[in-house]
């Protein structure tokens, strides 16, 4: 009985803890940001080729379905518009599905295992599909979300013109 009465109080403090720290919240309805069916290769390939003819470099969100903060993440670019128009006029990007449906193993080796730090974890390659960088998200995150401040200066951070020696001396 005492197991018993000590099971139903974890459940219950369970709940209150989920239900008081409910920030960033599991999606209530079938989420479809990412693509399982997607041929991710093919995806990065043509992002590649359109940055090289603009000038431009990839940004690449490696996440899934299933995770909270890939969701929460494309949800707050999609309702800033200072953080979407500067992707959009900076960056050529690409959504790479990670989930037991389609892990993409070859995609993710070929970008250096991203996942390690994450997800949502975020890569930038330059125009000839080099990877530049490979960001962990929680260090974009500032109280108890991703912050817009952090994102921008990501973003910024690793556009062509700013990796370009020319514009750092």
């Amino acid at each position: 009985m005492k197991t018993f009465l000590f099971i139903i109080c974890l459940a219950f403090s369970s709940v209150a803890f989920a239900q008081e720290n409910n920030d960033v919240k599991a999606p209530s309805k079938k989420v479809s940001i990412y693509n399982p069916k997607a041929n991710a290769r093919a995806d990065i390939d043509a992002a590649v080729a359109k940055a090289n003819k603009a000038g431009k470099h990839v940004f690449i969100q490696v996440g899934g379905n299933w995770c909270v903060w890939c969701i929460a993440f494309h949800k707050l670019v999609d309702a800033t518009p200072e953080l979407k128009d500067y992707l959009n006029s900076n960056y050529e990007t690409v959504l790479v599905n990670y989930s037991p449906e389609n892990k993409n193993a070859d995609v993710m080796a070929s970008l250096g295992y991203p996942g390690r730090f994450g997800y949502p974890v975020f890569v930038i390659l330059d125009g000839n599909g080099k990877v530049l960088h490979i960001q962990n998200s929680a260090y974009l995150e500032e109280g108890k979300g991703h912050s817009v401040k952090e994102v921008m200066g990501f973003l910024k951070g690793w556009t062509a013109a700013a990796v370009k020696p020319e514009n750092n001396k």
